[in-house]
């Protein structure tokens, strides 16, 4: 196999705005078969050139041609078709968050191992090389020891009727965009969450939290705040201090809308530096997978960091929800 023949459950807009065309650039993939359940398959189909389309999920998923399936379904559909795709020997592309909970998670794994495919959930702002250079500029030793992590994610929800505004769906701030801030915690500082106090901003009406402010401890014992927002103007960044110096990243989570231009700010005593670094971050998402399941081999981003994940975003719903009882 040199090219991974992908089918695309649902005409969801990033599938039409950032994943079709990404799996378009990438070397590796071809996407054949795309469904959707809205009547919308045949004209996107037409419109991105893709051979087949179907009007049910799981015709597509018993498509003996297709090798992997990309799911941009909404958050609460991630676990149930991840495990239909799993049971069918596809590959599992699927966006973040994975689940809904830790044990949602779990059975996605089970059902990965049993069937003997491969799953990575979408976190691509990982394979932008930003961040590799941050982990080779602390591990060089020029910030000194680390001690503190700082993540942000925001943006204004303007549309009241959206799906994120649907708790009973995966709706709120810290399943969009505060899982990032805490995947990027964990995997930046390579240390799992060990305690995580959580306030929040929660909307009267959906119960769905529009804002959130964590402080973390890590196993390592370094300590880290995020906050995430649908109710602020866009800020994605993330800041690393140590004894001797900092690096701050404020293009950490979607450096695509700068042209794919990474930047990393380093600061020490009296002087500064900027590294800029390019990236294809949704094509480098797709080839990565890709070549993971051409080379029989696990991606970067695993099961168990999925299942770790949801570990910590479940340890923030529970402290919020501890403050509300209280």
């Amino acid at each position: 196999m040199t090219v991974v023949r992908w089918g695309i459950l649902s005409t969801a807009d990033i599938a039409r705005t950032q994943l079709i065309p990404a799996f378009k650039r990438a070397k590796n993939a071809q996407v054949l078969a795309i469904s959707s359940e809205s009547g919308k398959a045949s004209e996107t189909a037409r419109n991105f050139d893709i051979p087949k389309s179907y009007d049910r999920y799981d015709e597509l998923l018993k498509d003996p041609e297709l090798d992997a399936i990309y799911i941009p379904l909404p958050n609460h559909l991630h676990q149930e078709w991840a495990i239909k795709a799993a049971e069918q020997g596809k590959h599992v592309l699927c966006e973040k968050p994975a689940a809904l909970n830790t044990e949602e998670a779990k059975t996605i794994g089970i059902a990965v191992r049993k069937n003997g495919v491969k799953f990575m959930e979408g976190f691509m702002y990982q394979f932008h090389p930003q961040h590799q250079r941050v982990r080779d500029i602390i591990a060089s030793g020029e910030i000194g020891e680390v001690k503190f992590m700082r993540a942000t994610f925001s943006f204004y929800l303007e549309q009241t009727e959206n799906i994120r505004m649907d708790k009973n769906k995966g709706g709120g701030s810290i399943y969009d965009i505060g899982c990032y801030c805490l995947h990027a915690i964990r995997n930046m500082l390579g240390s799992e969450i060990a305690s995580v106090d959580v306030n929040s901003q929660l909307d009267l009406d959906t119960g769905v939290d529009f804002s959130a402010i964590g402080n973390v401890t890590l196993e390592n014992g370094v300590r880290a705040v995020f906050d995430c927002s649908i109710e602020m103007a866009f800020r994605q960044e993330y800041e690393i201090v140590g004894t001797k110096g900092r690096i701050i990243v404020p293009r950490a989570f979607r450096p695509d809308l700068h042209g794919g231009e990474g930047l990393i700010i380093v600061q020490k005593e009296n002087e500064e530096r900027m590294e800029r670094l390019l990236g294809d971050i949704y094509a480098l998402e797709v080839e990565h997978f890709s070549q993971s399941i051409i080379d029989d081999r696990e991606p970067l981003n695993t099961i168990e960091n999925t299942i770790n994940n949801m570990v910590a975003i479940d340890e923030c719903y529970h402290s919020i929800s501890n403050k509300n009882r209280s």
